[in-house]
């Protein structure tokens, strides 16, 4: 029978995906484990032959642009990473290597014979826009990464809607030197050691901490050492739990509700507003936006058995 795909994965913001925009022909069948489709999603800005794709693996090392290659059967493997490179003809700066643009993002995955488990990340930077659609052969069909609105705005308007959207210790993850290639994370522009921002989330630690009579020690910088801690440091940043009760004083979580509403998050400063963003405009309001961001299940994360195919959607 038909099977319905409900783009957002459902949630009802995102609206149905534009016409096309998910291109489902010519997938051939996998003689490995699952079948990848490349769609060039730059609305005219790069030509199929300017859109690549990289995958190594232990022996294997394929990279393509998507008129060369716009599938690829992706056998097993564990912790793999696919890259994707914008390479206009005219750029010296990669023309004969594509895997030298400025432009790349990447998505990860671990794959069996049997199990598709994967996600796009922003957990180091936003590079390009990424979305993920996986097909499995009991019909289930999940879309994540950036919407489709994000798709369809230029690069700029997405740079200027950030700007526009974070506070002051935030804008400079989008301007150059990032600009216009990246959008790092926090710790990579000045909230890691010895930045200006190192200290951002100290008042609302000591508010958590205080709260809760948490004996752990505190994080470091950018809320980070929590590694063992993970509802712990997602509090940190989503800057929710500094009421008494959430929290043991060894730090563990007492009360699964603290995630049960994302409306919850990012509400007051200190918070990480790099994240909200990314949340704010993904496929079902699902995001990397920070190590911990699966905590309360928020993050771009799919699971599933039987995988068929795979479509990566990548834009400007």
């Amino acid at each position: 029978g038909t099977y319905a795909f409900d783009a957002g994965g459902g949630s009802a913001g995102d609206g149905a995906a534009p016409t096309g925009f998910w291109d489902t022909s010519n997938i051939p069948v996998a003689k490995n484990v699952m079948t990848f489709k490349f769609l060039n999603r730059t609305n005219g800005k790069y030509a199929d032959s300017e859109v690549y794709w990289s995958f190594k693996n232990g022996n294997i090392s394929e990279t393509h642009s998507i008129a060369d290659a716009p599938t690829y059967d992706m056998p097993a493997n564990s912790a793999g990473r696919m890259y994707f490179y914008l390479c206009a003809k005219s750029d010296a700066t990669c023309a004969s290597d594509p895997t030298k643009s400025k432009y790349y993002d990447f998505i990860e995955h671990t794959i069996s014979a049997t199990q598709y488990n994967g996600n796009t990340t922003r957990v180091d930077a936003f590079g390009l826009k990424i979305a993920l659609r996986l097909h499995c052969a009991d019909g289930f069909d999940v879309a994540v990464g950036e919407d489709y609105e994000t798709f369809a705005e230029d690069r700029a308007v997405t740079f200027q809607k950030f700007l526009d959207a974070v506070p002051a210790e935030f804008k400079p993850l989008a301007q150059a030197p990032n600009a216009p290639y990246r959008i790092v994370q926090p710790g990579a522009a000045g909230f890691d050691q010895g930045g200006a921002n190192a200290n951002y989330y100290g008042a609302f630690v000591d508010q958590l901490w205080a709260a809760n009579g948490i004996t752990v020690a505190k994080p470091g910088p950018n809320g980070s050492g929590l590694g063992s801690f993970n509802d712990l440091s997602a509090a940190i940043y989503r800057h929710v739990g500094a009421t008494a009760g959430t929290f043991t004083a060894g730090g563990k979580l007492m009360n699964q509700k603290l995630w049960s509403d994302s409306s919850t998050f990012y509400k007051a400063a200190p918070a990480d507003y790099y994240a909200a963003f990314w949340h704010a405009h993904a496929l079902g309001g699902k995001a990397y936006g920070f190590p911990y961001d699966d905590v309360g299940g928020y993050s771009s994360f799919i699971s599933h058995s039987k995988p068929q195919y795979m479509l990566v959607a990548v834009g400007w």
